[in-house]
């Protein structure tokens, strides 16, 4: 099964139904739902999607939808290896590093953003969800 690492956007176009890029959003999630990919995603991911839903909707509700959504991903650890590699590294947004050294790190096959140009260092495949669901 091919792991797909899911950049903070991708979540929150999911959670908050941004359009118009919800349903590729949602196309990605189906897929996981159905057994057909594994999406993972990293804690600082989580946070900062629980941080923007918050904007969206009241706390209860937010949670509810974060419970939710916590069932059909992994959530990768941000830990002290990952923050080092990232800054050590030559990404100008040091956010951007490290979810991609959290990615390469869990063995992610493919990164999905919608920001690819911030992600010019990867050294793994960098598409958007529309990209990635015409493969």
């Amino acid at each position: 099964m091919q792991k797909v690492f899911l950049d903070t956007n991708i979540i929150i176009d999911l959670l908050a139904q941004r359009e118009p890029f919800y349903k590729d959003a949602q196309a990605l999630f189906t897929l996981a739902d159905q057994g057909q990919i594994e999406l993972q995603i990293s804690a600082l991911s989580f946070a900062n999607a629980s941080y923007a839903l918050s904007k969206y909707h009241q706390v209860a509700t937010a949670k509810k939808y974060l419970q939710q959504f916590k069932v059909l991903v992994s959530i990768l650890p941000l830990d002290d290896k990952t923050i080092e590699l990232a800054l050590a590294s030559e990404f100008q947004d040091i956010e951007d590093g490290f979810q991609y050294f959290t990615a390469l790190t869990h063995g992610a096959q493919v990164i999905i953003t919608r920001n690819k140009k911030d992600f010019k260092a990867a050294q793994l495949p960098v598409l958007n969800a529309s990209e990635y669901l015409l493969r």
